[in-house]
C-alpha cells in the first residue's frame, strides 16, 4: 500500500522545482506577478465545483489551490521574507485573536464556559460586532486608518461594489430598507434615460456604473451575493442559448445565424418553456 503523502512532501517537492541546479525551467522562471493569474483561475475552478456540487472534483480543485499557497511561500523563503511556517503561524494567530467567543484566554488550547452561553441569535450578533471591532482595529494597527482602505482594487468589480457598501454599512451609512433601494435603482434608470436620448456617451457609461453599483446594493439587502447571482444569470443564458441552436437544428432550420429575430424569440421562447 502507498504511503500517502503529507503537507511536507508537497513543500520538499516545491523546493525541488524551484532548485537552481535540477528543478524545473518554467517553475524556476516564476514570480509572485507571474502565478497571481493562475491563482485567481484556481480560486474560480474551485467555485465551480462547489456550485456544481461535484466534490470528488473540489478535492482535486483544492490540492491545485493549496499548492498556489506552497509557491508564494517558496518564493517568501528564497527571498527570506516569509515561509509556508510563518504564513500558517499567521492565521492560526489572527483566527485565535478574532474568535474570542471560542478561545477567551487568547490561546488555541483555552476553552470557554458554555454554561454562559446567549441564546443563539444574540450570541450570532454579538460575534459579529466582537469581529467588526477586532478587524477595525486591525487595519488601524497596519496603519489603515479609513473605512475603505483595505479593499483590494484587484477584485471583481461585483465582489468590491458588495464589500464596499457592506464596509460602509458598518459605520451607519445606509439605506434604512429595501423600499429606499429599490426607488434609488429606478432613479438611477430614469438618469441612464436621460443621457441615453441625449447620446451623451461619457455619460451613458457613467450612470450605467451607478445603475449597477445599485443593483448590488439591492442584491446587498436582499442577502444575495451579486457574483452569484450573476453567475448564475450567466449559465441560465448558456444553458438555455445551447438549447435553442440544438432545437434549431432539430426542427431541421438553416443557419442558425440565418434564422430572423422574430424566429430566434419563438425559439427562446419555446426552450424556456420547456425548463
Amino acid at each position: 500500500m502507498t504511503t500517502a503523502y503529507t503537507i511536507d512532501d508537497l513543500r520538499y517537492l516545491m523546493q525541488r522545482l524551484r532548485d537552481p541546479r535540477s528543478g524545473c525551467p518554467w517553475d524556476l522562471k516564476q514570480t509572485y506577478q507571474t502565478i497571481a493569474p493562475y491563482t485567481l483561475e484556481e480560486v474560480y475552478e474551485v467555485i465551480d465545483a462547489i456550485e456544481r456540487n461535484d466534490l470528488s472534483h473540489l478535492r482535486e480543485e483544492l490540492g491545485d489551490l493549496l499548492f498556489q499557497v506552497i509557491f508564494y511561500s517558496q518564493l517568501g523563503a528564497e527571498q527570506q521574507i516569509f515561509d509556508f511556517d510563518s504564513v500558517v503561524h499567521g492565521i492560526v494567530e489572527k483566527l485565535v485573536r478574532r474568535h474570542p467567543h471560542v478561545f477567551p484566554q487568547g490561546t488555541l488550547q483555552s476553552e470557554r464556559d458554555l454554561s454562559d452561553s446567549e441564546d443563539s441569535a444574540a450570541e450570532e450578533a454579538h460575534i459579529k460586532q466582537v469581529w467588526e471591532q477586532i478587524k477595525k482595529q486591525e487595519r488601524a494597527d497596519k496603519g489603515e486608518r479609513r473605512t475603505l482602505d483595505d479593499i483590494p482594487a484587484a477584485m471583481p468589480a461585483l465582489s468590491r461594489a458588495h464589500k464596499l457598501q457592506k464596509r460602509a454599512a458598518s459605520t451607519g451609512f445606509d439605506w434604512d430598507n429595501k423600499s429606499d433601494v429599490l426607488a434609488k435603482l429606478k432613479e438611477e434608470i430614469a438618469e441612464l434615460e436621460v443621457e441615453i436620448q441625449a447620446d451623451n456617451s461619457l455619460a451613458i457609461e457613467d450612470e450605467l456604473g451607478d445603475l449597477l453599483f445599485s443593483c448590488v446594493n439591492l442584491s446587498r439587502h436582499l442577502g444575495i451575493d451579486p457574483e452569484r447571482a450573476m453567475r448564475g444569470a450567466n449559465n441560465k443564458f448558456q444553458r438555455r442559448f445551447e438549447a435553442l441552436e440544438i432545437l434549431a437544428s432539430e426542427k431541421n432550420r438553416s443557419e442558425f445565424s440565418q434564422l430572423s429575430l422574430d424566429e430566434m424569440e419563438l425559439l427562446w421562447t419555446e426552450v424556456k418553456s420547456a425548463e
